[in-house]
């Protein structure tokens, strides 16, 4: 009987997940069913870093730790705070990143150039003015690619740490997913991004030594609004735990500029990465396996391996 009720307690919450991350809550977006139509293998395969890393559960938590490290970047800031509906439609703008990520990642190589350009023709717009981390007036462009930089490698470090805490084998270990990805940096028009783990981390890093990372009243707000994001109340549980994971998956020096502290209750340390995992797992259970856009690419893959074997055989 418990194998019977177990589908009726668990579908709406994975039907209000799903909604979290696709924006619909049931079916695939029509973008992703786009993936099996393409006419090359795409830029990565099943045995990428990349598949390994952006279908596993960790990137739930990628994503919050990379709006935390954005939002260090003033200029990156000025760009969001200004020029976004973060506040009035805080899952629109996920669900836009989410599709442009799953397109480079299982799209074709034309899906993934068209849908970087489509984010960059978004970000045209995106002007203005800020002070930079050393108090002087300066101008920003969403598309400047010094800017673009410090997007790439947040991103990129966000989701390789947290997959490399909460994840699975990488094929070619981490330097792997970094000389790929890369490939997603090039795409937006960052200049000759990191190909490897330290590269990473050293690029990261020199953005701090040279001091153009600060917290402000504007990144208190942002970090207090990714903390509080408004999901749906039966996910707040979860998602409490999952900021808390990525709170603590910050290095020191980025979470002391943040702000923040390992989570704790008075004194006592709390057991965040051993709760998140637990999440993980139980999120992992509700989506299963496969991402859609891995499914969709699968069969494009199928279609194009069936293709190969019937040309040679003519």
């Amino acid at each position: 009987m418990s194998r019977a009720i177990l589908p009726g307690l668990t579908e709406p919450l994975r039907a209000r997940l799903q909604e979290t991350l696709s924006g619909q809550r049931t079916g695939v977006p029509a973008w992703v069913t786009e993936f099996e139509s393409g006419q090359d293998a795409g830029f990565f395969g099943p045995d990428s870093a990349v598949w390994a890393v952006h279908g596993g559960m960790p990137t739930l938590v990628a994503g919050i730790r990379a709006l935390l490290m954005q939002a260090l970047h003033p200029g990156a800031l000025a760009g969001v705070y200004d020029r976004s509906r973060f506040r009035e439609d805080p899952l629109g703008r996920l669900n836009g990143t989410i599709r442009w990520i799953f397109t480079v990642s299982y799209g074709d190589t034309a899906q993934a150039a068209a849908g970087s350009a489509w984010v960059k023709r978004l970000h045209e717009h995106v002007v203005g003015d800020y002070v930079d981390g050393h108090g002087r007036p300066a101008h920003y462009s969403a598309n400047d690619p010094y800017l673009s930089t410090w997007v790439h490698l947040a991103f990129a470090d966000a989701f390789l740490t947290t997959h490399e805490r909460w994840g699975g084998p990488i094929p070619g270990g981490s330097d792997a997913y970094v000389d790929q990805w890369a490939i997603a940096g090039e795409l937006m028009g960052v200049p000759d991004p990191p190909h490897t783990r330290r590269e990473l981390k050293a690029a990261l890093h020199g953005f701090a030594d040279r001091g153009e990372l600060r917290c402000d009243e504007r990144t208190r707000e942002v970090v207090d609004f990714v903390r509080r994001a408004p999901v749906r109340r039966s996910l707040r549980p979860s998602y409490a735990v999952l900021f808390a994971g990525a709170v603590a998956s910050l290095e020191p020096r980025f979470r002391d500029l943040l702000g923040l502290r390992m989570p704790h209750l008075g004194p006592v340390p709390l057991p965040a990465a051993s709760a998140t995992r637990l999440v993980l797992g139980g999120a992992g259970a509700l989506l299963g396996p496969q991402t859609a856009g891995e499914r969709a690419a699968r069969v494009r893959l199928a279609r194009l391996q069936d293709a190969g074997r019937n040309a040679s055989r003519a």
